[in-house]
């Protein structure tokens, strides 16, 4: 009997010894460790893919351990970058303590440069995210009823996004974020507001235009004085926007590319866009809201970051010449 007796005492102490290394031991992991744990997992299946990552010891003191505490564990991307024993891997995924990708939407972005944007970040595929701005567009129903795009409404920021979310939930996300900026600023200041799609369009027009917030209502103005007298924008972003749609864009425009055959092509269809050219952000579009008062009917590049405006056609082609002269003189 007392050898039976010793030989359990030895056992419980080795099974204490084993347990006390499997949860005390700190381990780390392989460079930067994703461990996914999908909702549904069961414990096993969580301890499996733990052990399997490299970031636990052993499955079966994972499993004791969350049995012996019973806290619920957090579905989702977690990352292990750095020594850590079980106890502290149960703790973080008792926390939620989930893995955030972050993405970066600079203002004038387009579609396609967010699906990339995405994809960097490793969220998935940008033909994924694109296939949803391209087709999504009840998001933005109720304000923009014919948009043929989410382009314009995937508002500039900077986003934490988990790789448990769908490209849907990403580009829900940023329509959210322009919605909050548009009711901020007065552009949907009730239910039914009207011109959401023109302002927006334009907006994302000024927005390719000029980076420099104060020449911005000026651009508008332009803009908005040769609406007014039916003559054509002849803005060149629009026609760089329709050769992306199309899969035509070098990545340069050139002389021949001004009859680009598209509803996009502000050189021959009078008149704004079919949608936006891009996604602008607040200043652009409080520029389109509430454009400064002109006369000018011109603008052109000054090789310095601005502009110079001009009333008439003889004014603005002085001015050209000035801008191939200063370009030259670079």
């Amino acid at each position: 009997m007392r050898k039976i007796f010793w030989l359990i005492v030895i056992a419980a102490f080795a099974c204490a010894g084993w347990f006390a290394w499997a949860l005390l031991t700190p381990i780390e992991p392989p460079a930067k460790t994703f461990v996914m744990l999908r909702p549904g997992y069961s414990t096993r299946r969580i301890a499996s893919e733990l052990k399997s990552a490299g970031v636990i010891r052993s499955e079966q003191g994972f499993i004791l351990w969350h049995y012996i505490h019973r806290r619920p564990l957090q579905a989702g991307e977690y990352l292990f970058e750095t020594p850590a024993n079980l106890i502290d891997v149960q703790k973080r995924l008792a926390r939620g303590d989930v893995y955030f990708h972050t993405v970066v939407v600079p203002e004038g972005f387009t579609m396609f440069d967010v699906a990339r944007a995405v994809e960097a970040a490793g969220l998935g595929p940008a033909e994924n995210f694109l296939k949803v701005a391209q087709s999504d567009t009840a998001l933005i129903a109720d304000l923009a009823p014919s948009a043929p795009s989410l382009d314009g409404y995937l508002f500039p920021d900077t986003y934490q996004f988990s790789r448990m979310q769908t490209m849907q939930d990403m580009a829900a996300a940023m329509v959210k974020q322009f919605r909050q900026v548009a009711r901020q600023i007065g552009l949907i200041a009730a239910p039914g507001a009207t011109d959401i799609e023109r302002t927006v369009t334009m907006a994302s027009i000024i927005e390719k235009e000029t980076a420099v917030a104060e020449e911005r209502p000026i651009v508008a103005s332009v803009y908005y004085n040769r609406l007014a007298k039916n003559i054509a924008l002849d803005a060149d972003p629009s026609i760089i926007y329709a050769e992306l749609l199309a899969g035509t864009y070098t990545g340069a425009l050139h002389h021949d590319d001004m009859r680009f055959d598209s509803p996009y092509n502000t050189y021959r269809h009078p008149g704004l866009p079919p949608g936006p050219i891009g996604n602008p952000g607040k200043s652009a579009l409080e520029a389109a809201m509430h454009p400064a008062q002109s006369d000018y009917y011109y603008f052109v590049a000054d090789a310095q970051g601005h502009h110079r405006f001009a009333r008439t056609l003889e004014e603005h082609n002085n001015n050209v010449t000035a801008f191939r002269r200063a370009v030259r003189g670079q």
